[in-house]
């Protein structure tokens, strides 16, 4: 089953948002375009709550972007964004999601970061996805969204990682850093990763 999964198209990564990634409003008309071509459509969103670790105001005298040890992993800090509830969490509102069966919401354990859209950056908890996506009978994944380099980039590590194969849609996603992403994405096309534009999507 041909299935696109889009990450984190969130209010609070828009131009002008919390964590803004630039140009992200720009692959906005390309996932609208594409995503009725897909068997089955999955959202992730990125769902804090307030207290949560990985925000720069939790932390006394730190600034977002300042990389700190929690339990013992070296995690960044971020300013608040995607706060349970709150406008910044919600989807963009351009973006179509008629076509979305199901969202996974990642984050929401206070105390550890969940870049991915199936685990939390230290593995301990699933959101589920892969269980869903298996039982689904969806092998083949396709994906798009935000940030290319961040939550993407991690996505498509945990699919790969639990036997889907995965191709990414550059031209519908959009990186924070496009400098980091440039090298990561060697190592994706390493993984056997495929990475198309979505003029070469087939029907």
């Amino acid at each position: 089953m041909k299935t696109l999964i889009i990450v984190d198209v969130q209010n609070d990564f828009m131009p002008g948002g919390a964590l803004e990634v630039k140009g992200a409003d720009k692959i906005i008309p390309v996932i609208n375009n594409i995503s009725e071509k897909f068997d089955l459509v999955i959202a992730t969103q990125d769902w804090h709550p307030e207290n949560h670790t990985s925000f720069a105001s939790n932390h006394l005298h730190k600034k977002p972007f300042e990389k700190i040890t929690i339990h013992g992993k070296e995690e960044t800090l971020w300013p608040d964004h995607c706060i349970q509830g709150s406008y910044g969490a919600e989807f963009y509102p351009d973006l179509n999601t008629n076509t979305v069966a199901a969202i996974f919401r990642k984050g929401m354990n206070p105390e550890i970061d969940s870049y991915s859209g199936f685990y939390d950056n230290h593995h301990q908890i699933s959101t589920g996805l892969s269980g869903y996506l298996k039982e689904k009978n969806a092998s083949n994944l396709y994906f798009c969204g935000l940030a290319t380099d961040i939550c993407v980039y991690f996505t498509i590590k945990d699919a790969i990682s639990e036997g889907f194969s995965a191709t990414l849609i550059e031209d519908a996603a959009q990186p924070l850093d496009n400098q980091n992403y440039q090298q990561l994405k060697k190592e994706l096309i390493q993984s056997g990763v495929s990475i198309i534009n979505s003029k070469n999507l087939i029907n």
